[in-house]
């Protein structure tokens, strides 16, 4: 069942040059379908529009032109009750695990902030507690995490505080936007691991974003191959990776051939 579909979006932004103010598009009618449960590994190069088209699934950003929908319901036009009720089922999980947190909230306050704006009190003080220490369990972190600051904790370390975070609300989407580029590679590997047992766990359907076609080999469903905003090439993972259509998908497996270390 489709989650998510996207039926061919575009954006495009106004750029100046020189006296004149041009458009420059940057998603180029991209149209893909999420279903419930798989995870869609959304691959290409800095600048393919990536990030673009996951923003404008989320809502941060209406399309030039045609439409995203969650669960039937078109994002751009939701009423704040609908756009409410969806942005609880669908989290990101960004690129840089120390930009992506408060340095002055402890992580009790970080982890149970989703659940404080969208449920009011959660619950009190106590309940929220016991949700947090939950929280940190499932991400492979105790419940001394709770009253320090992200900067006492490594990459890693930081970046399962943000991944139990988008857990708070059981959301049914998580959109991984270059969740390890930011990580060393024996780090980024538990990461992946980590995600996959998530997945599993929680029943999540993933959007898995990365220039790493062996990461979104092994993690993902299917793939979508995107270049210069354009949607190139779709198939299953296994697939689509054994035999290329096109040569910048060809392109992409050869640049980086090899898993991580330490990623089974």
């Amino acid at each position: 069942m489709a989650l998510v579909e996207v039926n061919s979006v575009w954006k495009s932004y106004p750029w100046r040059a020189g006296l004149r103010t041009e458009l420059q598009t940057v998603v180029e009618d991209v149209s893909l379908v999420i279903n419930a449960g798989e995870t869609l590994g959304l691959v290409g190069e800095s600048g393919s529009g990536k990030t673009t088209l996951a923003r404008m699934i989320l809502g941060l950003v209406k399309p030039s032109r045609g439409s995203v929908r969650v669960e039937g319901i078109d994002i751009a036009t939701a009423s704040a009750a609908e756009l409410h009720r969806l942005r609880r089922q669908m989290q990101p999980v960004f690129q840089d695990p120390y930009a992506a947190l408060n340095p002055r909230m402890n992580v009790l306050d970080i982890v149970t902030e989703p659940l404080v704006i969208h449920a009011g009190s959660g619950g009190g003080r106590t309940a929220l507690r016991a949700k947090a220490v939950k929280l940190l369990s499932e991400v492979g972190l105790d419940e001394s995490a709770l009253a320090r600051h992200p900067h006492e904790f490594s990459g890693g370390q930081r970046q399962r505080i943000n991944i139990a975070r988008a857990l708070a609300l059981r959301p049914k989407l998580l959109i991984l936007d270059e969740p390890v580029s930011a990580l060393d590679v024996s780090v980024g590997a538990q990461i992946i691991n980590l995600l996959r047992s998530l997945q599993r766990e929680h029943a999540l359907t993933y959007l898995f974003i990365s220039h790493s076609m062996p990461l979104v080999r092994y993690l993902s469903t299917r793939i979508a191959v995107m270049e210069h905003g354009r949607l190139v090439e779709t198939g299953e993972a296994v697939a689509l990776c054994a035999n290329p259509r096109e040569a910048y998908t060809r392109q992409l497996i050869a640049a980086t051939p090899e898993l991580p270390v330490g990623v089974a």
